[in-house]
């Protein structure tokens, strides 16, 4: 198994963004990208070469789905785990995301002192289940 080591984090709510860089680089130890729009995660992500992807799923402009579309076009999404997160709690909704790839949901408000657990949870479980 390959550790996880960068997180490219996109979510429009400045408070959300710093809460989970904390909880992600102080408490887990990873690497974040941080990109307050789609349209800054589609300039950024090549560049970065994210190992995991975590998008809101409500977003001005272009939202989660859509941003995750577009990021098709610039990096192998097929080939790393997309969360979304979502204050949504409908089972409706979170199927609608897993559709479209995901390979998890995190519902907020989230745990900061538990979502680098989350993450690598996730992470663990798509590198074990991804073939060789």
């Amino acid at each position: 198994m390959t550790a996880l080591e960068r997180v490219l984090h996109i979510e429009d709510d400045e408070s959300i963004i710093a809460i989970a860089r904390v909880a992600l680089e102080n408490v887990g130890g990873l690497t974040v990208c941080s990109c307050n729009s789609g349209q800054q995660a589609l300039e950024k992500a090549a560049g970065f070469d994210p190992e995991l992807l975590l998008l809101d799923v409500m977003m001005p402009g272009m939202d989660g789905p859509d941003t995750l579309a577009a990021l098709a076009d610039v990096i192998d999404i097929d080939r790393i785990p997309v969360v979304f997160m979502t204050a949504k709690t409908q089972p409706a909704d979170h199927a609608s995301y897993y559709a479209l790839g995901a390979s998890a949901v995190i519902v907020k408000p989230f745990d900061p002192l538990t979502l680098s657990e989350q993450i690598r949870e996730i992470w663990d479980k798509f590198d074990a289940d991804a073939p060789d």
